[in-house]
């Protein structure tokens, strides 16, 4: 920690350098989903050939009401008018014990090895560090990005810049056929499938689990209500975990994309989140989640569920997803610049 702003620690340049290579660059405009939409699919088949970015995830990106398109975004545009990259920088609301920002985008596959994205990166940085400058809070402050681990040209390009490998997120999967283990929590908890009249209750427990994850901060009621609303989440599969005076101290929500079921070769269930409040933990509340989910992914149809889990979290997650029957499928990692 330090008692000096994050303005008075870092020098912004007053324009974000564009661009040179030969594209035609622009702020994006949500009249560019589309196309949008159609160069981040391209750029996942190479990437993360196994799950593909939905039109409704990137709409909802780019339509934050803390998204300033005309100086947070960028669009290169090719000779034949299509787009050829982009770049999104994020700056989150809900900043605690954090304040960072987040770099999204990249360049289609048949443009790369062009330069255009290391070009579109510094644009990219330049623009981070106006936004952090223009925060008076003495709290850390981080430009992040994330790039999976295969991706050793990404890798070499942020590490140049000054980034950090800072932590590794593992995707896990677990077979549904697999007999679900035998859980039941303690002290009277009681597992029940979510319905919105505990959506207020679990947003507050959300935000209590996940208090001491690396590098999360509390979601704010906008960026809550987006989740919900999103086609993908299934409440039907989704569940809370009630103490016994009614109140949520657990919860596992759970996301279903039914296009990347194709590029998988399986039906799947996605845990996008799973947690307890922290003075819940320990009484088999997390394990009791998953065995509920396992049977209500059963009871779909879904052959397997995935998550992602931070290598290192606090709470032992990775060992507590083994020890269910989740094995390691890829690897990602966070880059992080500190100042």
């Amino acid at each position: 920690m330090t008692d000096i702003p994050i303005s008075d620690r870092i020098i912004a340049p007053g324009e974000a350098t564009l661009p040179s290579a030969g594209l035609t660059w622009r702020p994006i405009t949500l009249d560019d989903l589309d196309g949008i939409t159609a160069l981040q699919q391209s750029m996942d088949r190479i990437d993360h050939p196994t799950w593909a970015s939905t039109r409704e995830e990137i709409e909802d990106e780019l339509s934050h009401s803390y998204v300033d398109l005309q100086h947070d975004s960028l669009l290169g545009i090719d000779d034949d008018g299509k787009p050829a990259a982009y770049g999104l920088v994020i700056l989150p609301p809900g900043q605690e014990t954090l304040v960072r920002s987040i770099l999204q985008g990249g360049v289609r596959p048949d443009m790369r090895e062009e330069g255009i994205g290391r070009e579109l990166f510094a644009w990219q940085y330049d623009r981070a560090l106006q936004q952090l400058a223009t925060s008076s809070k003495t709290l850390p402050a981080w430009i992040m990005v994330y790039a999976e681990e295969k991706s050793t040209d990404a890798a070499a390009l942020f590490t140049h810049a000054g980034f950090e490998k800072t932590r590794w997120f593992f995707a896990l999967e677990r077979k549904i056929a697999e007999p679900t283990p035998d859980f039941t929590p303690a002290d009277g908890v009681t597992i029940e499938r979510y319905s919105p009249r505990f959506s207020e209750a679990t947003h507050l427990a959300k935000n209590d689990a996940f208090r001491d994850h690396w590098g999360s901060q509390p979601s704010t009621d906008e960026q809550w209500e987006s989740m919900l609303k999103q086609e993908a989440f299934h409440e039907e599969v989704s569940y809370v975990a009630l103490s016994p005076s009614g109140e949520v101290v657990g919860l596992l929500m759970t996301f279903v994309v039914e296009d990347d079921w194709k590029l998988q070769g399986f039906s799947s269930g996605y845990i996008g989140l799973v947690g307890v409040v922290r003075e819940w933990r320990k009484k088999g509340i997390a394990q009791s989640l998953l065995a509920r989910a396992f049977d209500g992914y059963r009871e779909a149809g879904y052959e397997r569920a995935q998550l992602d889990v931070d290598a290192e979290n606090p709470s032992g997650a990775l060992g507590l997803y083994q020890s269910v029957g989740f094995t390691e499928k890829t690897r990602s990692i966070a880059f992080t610049r500190v100042f």
